[in-house]
């Protein structure tokens, strides 16, 4: 499949969000509908993209890469939406980055050439699919992580008995104790390398690491962070002798949370030889209200210098609208939505703006003192102040945080303007 196929594909009224519909829909079609989100012309609750935000952030990190030089592999489990995929690399994305077999058959389905699977390939399926599409597509760019000796045995053996046409290029993947995955020291991940170096189909190709399971808003964070990039940089150097000569060596971090300190430390690190410093950010797209907000506010005080020119700034591109369904009490409501429809590990969304028909021209500011405090299945719990102008049949927007587990709620996303009409829409494949 590829995009104009994808564009073709039809949406019905059983694609959540869509109104009834005479007959199937092209997805190509749905922006030249005439549709907007405040004539309900769509079903709520409905998860919008508005474009001037997605626009606005793709001007952010490309200006971000240029000011950081590194450069951006950025991690489609986001959204997993292939039109997007084209968007970030028509952008200059040196490649996607993936975490399952499933969705890196996403990623080939619609030729994606150059994959960062940031994860450790573990299952004889995930292997031999691998080993399958690296030996039937010679322009197939696959790099893995691997973090064991288990694990450089196991891929040995697999790609042994497999022949690939190529070796299986990895990178060894770092971490600390108490993070994720990663070897633990650098006596382990320069052991690891040394296995790698060993096997005749297996290619050392850098280090990656995550260093954003040290996140949070505590004092000391960044502190715990530029350790990790200690090891991180301590892995590269001692492996600076078993590094595949064929190409650039890669050293890639995450790069959603802690950008400024990803990009400077990636940078920092010289082994004397041409390097891909390389970040794996999927949430920048969309941006958040909640999390991915204050972390970013957070890099502008600890790194003032990133205030990019011509007042480039992320913002929250991803809405989430809904109705106000029942009042029961002055200060308890409900609107239509919940964990159904929004993500919430990362924080409750919380309430943007309201529109009533009739009375406003555009929505207005929600007013002070109005909040989420649980989720059910499709309910949403609001305190409010007793005078609360909110009545039944009100829409309301929120603001989401963590994009990655909205975005999995939904099939269609339709893309708006200003205005709220509907302009675009894109699918997802989760």
């Amino acid at each position: 499949m590829n995009i104009d196929a994808l564009l073709a594909s039809s949406v019905d009224a059983t694609t959540k969000g869509m109104p009834r519909l005479e007959q199937p829909l092209a997805l190509a079609q749905i922006g030249h509908r005439g549709w907007n989100v405040l004539r309900e012309d769509m079903r709520l609750p409905l998860a919008v993209l508005k474009k001037s935000a997605l626009d606005g952030n793709r001007a952010w990190m490309r200006a971000f890469l240029a000011a950081t030089e590194v450069k951006l592999a950025p991690h489609g489990k986001t959204t997993m939406s292939p039109q997007l995929f084209a968007q970030q690399l028509a952008d200059g994305a040196w490649g996607m980055t993936c975490a399952t077999i499933a969705q890196l058959q996403v990623y080939r389905a619609f030729g994606v050439r150059r994959v960062l699977f940031a994860n450790q390939l573990a299952s004889r399926g995930a292997i031999r699919y691998v080993v399958e599409e690296i030996s039937r597509d010679p322009g197939f760019e696959f790099y893995a992580f691997v973090d064991s000796l288990d694990g450089v045995s196991q891929l040995a053996q697999a790609t042994a008995g497999e022949s690939p046409r190529r070796p299986l290029r990895l990178l060894v993947e770092v971490g600390k104790s108490g993070g994720r995955t990663g070897a633990r020291g650098l006596h382990q991940a320069l052991a690891i390398a040394q296995a790698i170096r060993a096997s005749p189909t297996l290619a050392l190709c850098g280090v990656a690491s995550y260093e954003a399971v040290y996140g949070g808003e505590e004092a000391g964070v960044e502190a715990r962070v530029d350790d990790h990039f200690e090891l991180h940089a301590a892995a590269a150097q001692g492996m600076a002798g078993y590094f595949s000569t064929a190409q650039p060596v890669i050293l890639t971090a995450g790069g959603s949370q802690f950008p400024d300190i990803a990009a400077k430390r990636l940078r920092a690190i010289d082994l004397g030889r041409p390097c891909e410093r390389i970040v794996r950010s999927g949430c920048y797209l969309t941006h958040d209200s909640v999390h991915y907000a204050r972390a970013f506010a957070r890099m502008l005080q600890r790194s003032p210098e990133l205030e990019l020119p011509g007042s480039l700034a992320l913002a929250p591109a991803l809405e989430l609208w809904a109705c106000v369904q029942s009042r029961p009490e002055q200060t308890l409501a409900f609107a239509n939505f919940g964990k159904r429809d929004t993500g919430a590990d990362l924080g409750l969304p919380e309430p943007l703006s309201w529109y009533r028909f009739g009375l406003h021209a555009a929505p207005a500011a929600i007013p002070a003192g109005h909040r989420v405090t649980e989720l059910n299945d499709q309910h949403a719990f609001l305190e409010l102040p007793a005078d609360s102008p909110l009545r039944v049949g009100d829409m309301m927007a929120f603001g989401i945080s963590h994009p990655c587990t909205t975005f999995d709620k939904w099939q269609v996303l339709p893309v708006v303007n200003d205005a709220y009409d509907v302009v675009d829409a894109v699918r997802t494949f989760f």
